[in-house]
This record gives C-alpha cells, structure tokens and sequence, in this order.
C-alpha cells in the first residue's frame, strides 16, 4: 500500500496569470518506491502560523486589527486559515513534482490580505494540511484507491516580497476595497456633490477633514 510523503519545496509566482497566482513547488515522495502510483488528487488546507514569526513596531500597529495590542497576542496570535488549494499529481514512481497553485485577492476584507500587507519583510510560516485520493496499481494490476492520511503536513516559509511583488505586479500604486453598498452609495453622492473627478479625491478630503477636526 502507498505511503505518500508531501513537502512544499518553492514558490513562484504565475507570469501569465490573468489575476494574482502562486504556484508552490510540491514534492511528492511514496514508499515503496518500485511501487506505481497512477494519479493523485490532492487537496492542501493552508493556514498562516502568526506566532512563529517575530514583528516590529510597525508590524503590530498594523496587525491590531486583526490580533488586538501586543499584549493580547498571548491568547489572539493563533494560527489563521489562509486558503485551499488542490492539484493532480501525474503517474509516478518513487518521487516526483508537481505545482499546487493558489489564487490571491487583493480585497482588505480578507484576513490573509490584511496580514501580508502588515508585513514589512522577512518570511510568512505556512502550515499545508494535506487530503485527497490515492490510485495506484494493486499486486494484481488491478486499480486500487486509497485516502490520503489526515496526518500528512508541511511547513514552508514564504518570502513575504514574493506576494507583495505580485501584487504590485497586478496593481500598481492601488489597492481595492469592497464597501457595502449603502456606503458606496453615500460615497458616491459625497463625491458628486463636491464635484470631484476621481473616489482619490473623495477620500483625501474626508481625511483631510477629519484631520482637521481632531
């Protein structure tokens, strides 16, 4: 019977990609290693492991908002889901590679947007929990089907530019948020009254008036 091994060994991001995509290098290892694996359905619930990096200043003022004050983050830094992602692993034997790819957003309602962006620098601990299915070739030739073990699981540490280099690839000097649409409403009606050409021009004059009046 297979006994599949997983360890996320790379990352880079997507060149063609329509919207922000990085592609993890996922090494897939099984023993026996004479033993023919036809195809593997894999499936990786990742999830960021906030207390296994250390932060500066800047890094907590910005995190409040998802962890409280610093000192809080005894009880709040826990382990947050980022996302899930699968692939299919072509037949092999022994070992082989595959690409677990991961779609990104840039929306700030998204725990994981809100953490990377915090992050000035250095790595992101990620946590991959591997699921899935397993078919391979029984004594007799004959297909077999086996579950992934709920124990299989890597750690990989992101370099924190490569997502923020993607997206600065897809959105240069932006970023978006989504509102509800009562508030975009009100927004909207905000900025033609002033006549304002642009939501920038908006913003900047709600800021500088609460500015003001602080």
């Amino acid at each position: 019977m297979p006994d599949l091994d997983f360890q996320v060994t790379g990352i880079e991001a997507s060149a063609r990609g329509l919207t922000p995509l990085l592609h993890f290098k996922l090494e897939v290892s099984n023993q026996p290693a004479t033993e023919r694996i036809q195809a593997v359905m894999v499936q990786a619930q990742i999830q960021i492991q906030a207390a296994q990096r250390p932060y500066d200043d800047r890094e907590k003022e910005r995190l409040e908002d998802l962890f409280g004050t610093p000192d809080r983050w005894g009880q709040t830094l826990r382990n947050r889901l980022w996302t899930h992602a699968s692939a299919t692993v072509d037949p092999f034997s022994g070992i082989t590679e595959t690409v677990l790819p991961v779609q990104c957003t840039y929306d700030f309602n998204v725990i994981a947007t809100k953490y990377f962006y915090a992050l000035e620098g250095g790595e992101v601990p990620l946590l991959f929990l591997f699921s899935g299915t397993i078919f391979y070739s029984g004594p007799d030739g004959g297909l077999q089907v086996q579950q992934i073990p709920w124990d299989r699981e890597s750690i990989y540490r992101m370099p924190v530019n490569v997502w923020a280099d993607l997206m600065n690839h897809h959105y240069p000097n932006s970023a978006w948020l989504a509102l509800r649409r009562d508030v975009f409403d009100r927004l909207a009606a905000y900025k033609s009254r002033l006549g304002m050409l642009t939501w920038e021009q908006a913003v900047e004059h709600l800021l500088a008036h609460h500015t003001e009046r602080e």
